[in-house]
């Protein structure tokens, strides 16, 4: 059974920093593309950023790119997204989908994910 946790959520000021981490296990995880995407408050879902199984391609969406980076340890399981310089518009709920950024949409999202919320 695939399962994914997200932790590393918060509540930060604008311009701060967070990390996200998502433990997953139940698949071969060094062998899938992974992504995370978010949800933001009455939003509906929106791809954030992809990197592919051997970390030598990743992606991001506009409002990630320059502010973002993803990436993950293969031997641990563990997906990663580094957030810097965090805006109020980047509170959302936040998901990691062992999907690439092409497939990401057609993946039923049962896990909890983790909260970030940016206010000052």
């Amino acid at each position: 059974e695939v399962q994914l946790v997200e932790s590393g959520g918060g509540l930060v000021q604008p311009g701060g920093s967070l990390r996200l981490s998502c433990a997953a296990s139940g698949f071969i995880f060094s062998s899938v593309h992974m992504s995370w995407v978010r949800q933001g408050p009455g939003k509906g879902l929106e791809w954030v950023s992809s990197i592919n199984s051997g970390s030598s391609a990743t992606d991001y969406a506009d409002s990630a790119k320059g502010r973002f980076t993803i990436s993950r340890d293969n031997a641990k399981n563990t997906l990663y997204l580094q957030l810097n310089s965090l805006k109020i518009e980047d509170t959302a709920m936040y998901y990691c989908v062992p999907r690439g950024r092409s497939t990401w949409s057609s993946y039923n999202i049962r896990s909890q994910g983790t909260q970030v919320t940016v206010s000052s």
